[in-house]
């Protein structure tokens, strides 16, 4: 089946997780991306070995791509990744700050040389300002942008258990180079793109930053309650599983108290008849709620909150979604065996599910991209 960007180059100088994340997507829909890696490999190769052996990160993040490896301080190694680029769509990179630029390839100097090309660059902190050396990982952008301290429970902050700030940052580099492809039609002309792990995090974190700089405060955390809307959150039961419920308007919260709970009475409630007074009171509330809770399982509950219309789920744990009736699944191939994953979030209406390409060995396609492109004239 034919993907929409097939017939797309896409030379992507690359490590760790944000670009490879991007380029994996446009792998996914047909393009063809040629990976770049050290001599040595991608660094995220040796995340773990859990899958045959191999990084689950690697795996995931490359798969549908050719690997050739390359050492661009060398002058025969770096004409030859001229030469790809020269015949590129897109050229993607997240070394460390200015590393490309030193080595020649600076996104500005290839778009003046290749005019039709589009250039991204993610960074850490953006390409200017104080904070633009810094050294930038995952775990760092979720502490400096504040999302740590509105994660976790209300005794100490907390990282998100994926790498939320890479994940951000390629979803943000995938959707702006199919903006610039696009303008790229009409006008005939390539465009630079620059993306960081922070403006992503800080977009995401605009909510709980209007309510400091306006509201005078940021949210508190709140563990596995909503921090602003109430009822929201997990509640223990008479089995000891947690559901997780959520209400999120005065028709929700009446239905809630007549149907679930048996409490008409708590409707009207000056304490709980608002969605603020409520959060207000959440100690009161959960103690209500709790006195319910307590006496039924969660098998007995979940059906009172569907006969309800009330929104629930489940605290899973890693073991649940594995077995999840949701979970979709495909097989990707490795040099180590084949590898059951998620199934690319997108579903085209009237489209089987399109097979995902292999992940490749450290210079699996070295040889043949140098004999496509070694003889080549940029």
């Amino acid at each position: 089946m034919a993907g929409a960007l097939d017939g797309l180059l896409v030379v992507a100088l690359e490590q760790a997780v944000a670009a490879p994340f991007c380029t994996s997507r446009l792998a996914d829909a047909g393009a063809r991306v040629i990976k770049i890696e050290r001599p040595e490999g991608d660094f995220a190769r040796e995340y773990d070995h859990v899958v045959h052996g191999q990084s689950a990160y690697f795996v995931w993040l490359n798969r549908g791509k050719e690997s050739i490896a390359l050492d661009i301080k060398q002058p025969g190694d770096a004409l030859l990744l001229e030469r790809m680029v020269a015949a590129a769509d897109v050229f993607i990179q997240n070394l460390a700050p200015g590393a490309a630029e030193r080595a020649g390839f600076g996104s500005d100097a290839l778009r003046a040389r290749h005019a039709r090309l589009i250039t991204c660059d993610i960074s850490g902190y953006g390409e200017e300002g104080p904070w633009a050396d810094m050294k930038a990982y995952d775990f760092l952008i979720q502490c400096e942008s504040g999302l740590a301290s509105i994660t976790g429970s209300a005794k100490q902050p907390g990282r998100v258990g994926v790498s939320v700030a890479d994940i951000c940052c390629g979803m943000n580099a995938h959707a702006a180079i199919l903006q610039a492809l696009y303008e790229r039609e009409r006008t005939g002309c390539g465009k630079g793109v620059a993306i960081s792990l922070f403006d992503g995090l800080a977009d995401w974190m605009t909510v709980p930053l209007l309510q400091f700089d306006y509201g005078g405060s940021a949210p508190a955390r709140a563990g596995m309650h909503h921090p602003t809307i109430a009822p929201y959150g997990a509640y223990s039961c008479r089995d000891e599983r947690q559901v997780v419920i959520a209400v999120q308007n005065q028709r929700e919260w009446r239905a809630f108290c007549e149907a679930v709970l048996g409490r008409v009475d708590l409707i009207e409630t000056a304490a709980f008849a608002t969605n603020t007074a409520r959060c207000k009171n959440r100690g009161s509330l959960d103690a209500e709620i709790y006195a319910v809770f307590r006496d039924l399982t969660a098998a007995a509950l979940t059906e009172r909150l569907r006969r309800a219309n009330i929104a629930y789920g489940s605290v899973n744990e890693v073991a649940d979604l594995s077995r999840h009736p949701a979970l979709r699944r495909v097989e990707v191939n490795s040099p180590a065996g084949p590898t059951l994953m998620p199934a690319s979030p997108w579903r085209w209406r009237g489209e089987a599910q399109a097979q995902l390409k292999p992940a490749p060995g450290l210079d699996e396609q070295g040889g043949s991209v140098r004999r496509e492109f070694g003889d080549s004239v940029g």
